[in-house]
C-alpha cells in the first residue's frame, strides 16, 4: 500500500495580497561545504531587487549548457499551405442559422412538455457541441426543471439511466442534485445491485454522473468503482460501435474531456444511432465544419507570426504553435473568442520557449541575466543579455505583450496585461530556482519542492493569459487569480503539476533535472516509484473533486464563464499529460486530435 502524503505537505495557498510574495534564494554552497535550500518559499516577502540580489552567481557550474534535442514540429507545413474556401464558410453559416431555428423551437416549446425530453435534448446539444447557440434558452429551461427536480426524481420510478442523466446534466450546469438519489439502486450493504450489470445504458450514464462527485460522497465513489468494472466487461461483449464508445469513456469520461475533442467523437457515435435526430446531427456537422474553417484561418495567421519570429532556429525550444493553438481551442472554441485564442496561443508558445530555455538551453549565468531582464520588464534591459538568441526571445515576449495590451486597452482592460506580466514574472522566479537546483544537484524536500513546483506548472499564468482576450474577464477575475479564493486554483495547480511529474520523470532525469516530484516523494517517504505514482493519482482524483465543489456552488466565486476556463485547462492537461508528455511528444499524443479538429472535415450526406 502506498504511503499517503500528509495533507499539510501539499496545502498550497497563495497569500491574500497582491502581488504574490517572492521566493527567498539561499546563497550557493561554498567549496568543500554544503548549503541548505530549506526556504525556497513563495510565501516570503521580498521584492524583485532583493530576489535578484540573492541569486547565486559565478559558480563553476555556471557554464554548463544542457543542449537537449526536442522532437521537431510536424504541423507548420500542413497549415501554412492550406487553402481556405470562404464561399464554403459562408454557405455553411447560412445553413447553420436555418437549422438553429428549428432546434430552438424544440427547446423553447411549452414547459409542460415532457421534462425528460428536455433534459435529453439539452444533453445532446452539449455532447454534439452546439449548446453555445442556445445558452439563454438552456438556462431558462434548467431553472424551471431544477425547481421541480425533487418531484421529478422522487415521485417517479425512473430507471438508473434516467436518474443518472438528470444528475449529470444538472451537475454540468452547476445545479447540485443530492447523491442519495442513487440509494434505491443499492442493496442493504450499500453496494450497487448486481442486476444493474446488464443495463449498458444505465451503467454508462451512472459512470458519467459520478464524475461530478465531491469529497465525502461515498456512494459516488462506489458508483465509480462499480461502473468501471462493469464497463470493462461490457466492452468485450458489445458491438464495435458501442465498444469504441465504452473504451473512449473509460479512457476519459466526458466530464474530463476537452470539449471540442468530445464533440468530434460523439458526432461520429451519434451518427450510427438508430434513434438519432437528423436535424441535430446535421446542425452539429455543419457547425463543426464551419468552426473548423475559422480555426484554420486563425492557425494559419499564427503560424506565420511564429515563423517570422524565427526563435526555434536560434534557441533549442519546442516548436509547438499548432499544439498551443489546440490548447487555446481547448479553453474556448466558440467564434466570439477568436481574439482570445490568438493572444493565448502566442503567449503559450512564448512561455514554452521560456521554459525550454531554462530547462534545456541556457547556462545558469545566461538564465540569471534573462531573469534580471524579465523581472525588470524594460527594453533597456535587453542590452544586458549576453547572447543574440536571448535578446530575440526577450524582445518577442515584450512585443507580444505590448500588442495584446493595445488590443484590450480600448475596452479599458489594460489591467489584464499588467496582471499577466506579474504572473509571468512569478513563474520565471520558480524556473530560476529549479535551474539552481539542477546546477547544485540538489534534491529538495517535498515541502520545498511543492512550494516552487506547484507554481512552475504555469497553470495560473496560462489561465491569466486565457483571460486577457476575454471581454467577460474584468479586474475582479484577475484579483481572484492573485488571491486564490476557493479551491479551483489550487486544484488546477495540482493537476498541472502532478500529471506533468508522472509522465516527464524519465526525460527530466536524462536531462539531469533532479528536482522532480516523484524523486522528492520517493526519497522522503522511502517508497517505490510505482507507489509514488499511485499517491500522485490519488491527489489528482481529489483535485478533480475540488474543482467540482467550486463549480457546484451557487453563486460561484467568479462568473461561470470564467470558472469554465479553469475547468477546461484541467481538461487540456489531462489529455496532454495523462499518458505521456503530449506537448513535447506531440506525434504520440496530440497529432490525431489536431488532425481531426483542424484538418479533417466531417462528411455530410443529406437524405
Amino acid at each position: 500500500m502506498a504511503i499517503q502524503i500528509p495533507l499539510a505537505a501539499i496545502s498550497y495557498r497563495r497569500n491574500n495580497c497582491l502581488p504574490l510574495p517572492l521566493p527567498h534564494i539561499p546563497p550557493p554552497a561554498r567549496e568543500g561545504g554544503q548549503r541548505s535550500f530549506a526556504c525556497c518559499s513563495l510565501r516570503t516577502n521580498s521584492g524583485n531587487a532583493d530576489f535578484l540580489a540573492r541569486l547565486p552567481q559565478n559558480s563553476k557550474q555556471d557554464t554548463f549548457r544542457p543542449l537537449i534535442d526536442f522532437p521537431p514540429d510536424v504541423w507548420c507545413n500542413h497549415f501554412a499551405s492550406l487553402s481556405i474556401d470562404n464561399s464554403e464558410l459562408e454557405s455553411n453559416s447560412g445553413k447553420v442559422e436555418s437549422l438553429k431555428e428549428i432546434v430552438r423551437d424544440s427547446l423553447i416549446a411549452s414547459k409542460s412538455d415532457d421534462p425528460l425530453e428536455k433534459v435529453n435534448l439539452i444533453n445532446l446539444l452539449y455532447r454534439l457541441g452546439v449548446s453555445y447557440h442556445f445558452e439563454n434558452e438552456i438556462e431558462e429551461q434548467l431553472n424551471h426543471l431544477f425547481e421541480i427536480s425533487n418531484e421529478l426524481i422522487n415521485e417517479h420510478d425512473y430507471n438508473l439511466s434516467t436518474v443518472a442523466l438528470i444528475f449529470q446534466v444538472f451537475g454540468q450546469h452547476g445545479y447540485k442534485i443530492p447523491c442519495d438519489v442513487f440509494n434505491k439502486f443499492t442493496d442493504k450493504n450499500g453496494k450497487f445491485k448486481s442486476s444493474l450489470a446488464r443495463d449498458v445504458k444505465g451503467i454508462l450514464s451512472l459512470y458519467e454522473a459520478c464524475q461530478w462527485g465531491i469529497q465525502g460522497e461515498d456512494i459516488l465513489d462506489e458508483a465509480n468503482s462499480f461502473t468501471m468494472d462493469q464497463l470493462c466487461s461490457l466492452a468485450k461483449q458489445s458491438s464495435p460501435h458501442l465498444q469504441q464508445y465504452i473504451l473512449n469513456a473509460l479512457n476519459r469520461p466526458y466530464h474530463r474531456g476537452v470539449p471540442r475533442v468530445e464533440h468530434r467523437q460523439f458526432i461520429s457515435f451519434y451518427e450510427q444511432e438508430e434513434s438519432r435526430n437528423d436535424t441535430l446531427l446535421n446542425l452539429a456537422k455543419l457547425d463543426f465544419n464551419t468552426l473548423q474553417l475559422l480555426h484554420q484561418q486563425e492557425l494559419k495567421v499564427l503560424i506565420g507570426w511564429w515563423k517570422d519570429l524565427n526563435l526555434s532556429s536560434m534557441i533549442n525550444i519546442r516548436d509547438r504553435i499548432a499544439e498551443a493553438f489546440f490548447w487555446s481551442v481547448g479553453h474556448y472554441f466558440e467564434p466570439q473568442y477568436a481574439r482570445a485564442r490568438k493572444i493565448l496561443t502566442q503567449l503559450i508558445q512564448l512561455l514554452a520557449a521560456l521554459d525550454d530555455t531554462y530547462d534545456a538551453y541556457g547556462t545558469y549565468e545566461e538564465l540569471r541575466c534573462l531573469a534580471n531582464a524579465i523581472l525588470r520588464w524594460d527594453r533597456s534591459a535587453m542590452d544586458q543579455l549576453p547572447t543574440d538568441p536571448l535578446k530575440a526571445l526577450y524582445k518577442a515576449i515584450l512585443d507580444t505583450h505590448e500588442e495584446a495590451e493595445r488590443e484590450v486597452s480600448n475596452e479599458g482592460r489594460s489591467f489584464a496585461i499588467s496582471y499577466t506580466k506579474e504572473e509571468t514574472q512569478k513563474t520565471l522566479k520558480t524556473y530560476i530556482v529549479q535551474a539552481r537546483w539542477t546546477v547544485e544537484d540538489h534534491l529538495p524536500s517535498l515541502d520545498e519542492y511543492l512550494d516552487i513546483a506547484l507554481y512552475s506548472s504555469a497553470a495560473i499564468v496560462v489561465l491569466a493569459q486565457a483571460y486577457v482576450g476575454m471581454e467577460e474577464a474584468g479586474i475582479e477575475t484577475f484579483k481572484w487569480l492573485a488571491r486564490g479564493d476557493g479551491k479551483t486554483l489550487d486544484a488546477i495547480n495540482t493537476i498541472g503539476r502532478f500529471y506533468n511529474d508522472i509522465v516527464t520523470n524519465e526525460d527530466e532525469e536524462k536531462r539531469g533535472l533532479v528536482g522532480c516530484g516523484l524523486n522528492c516523494y520517493m526519497k522522503e517517504f522511502g517508497v517505490s516509484k510505482e507507489e509514488a505514482i499511485e499517491e500522485f493519482k490519488r491527489r489528482l482524483s481529489k483535485a478533480w473533486k475540488e474543482l467540482n465543489e467550486d463549480w457546484l456552488m451557487r453563486p460561484t466565486i467568479v462568473p461561470r464563464k470564467i470558472l469554465l476556463r479553469a475547468f477546461n485547462m484541467a481538461r487540456v492537461a489531462d489529455l496532454t499529460y495523462k499518458d505521456a508528455d503530449g506537448f513535447t511528444y506531440s506525434a504520440k499524443v496530440l497529432k490525431g486530435y489536431i488532425h481531426n479538429l483542424f484538418l479533417e472535415p466531417i462528411p455530410i450526406s443529406y437524405n
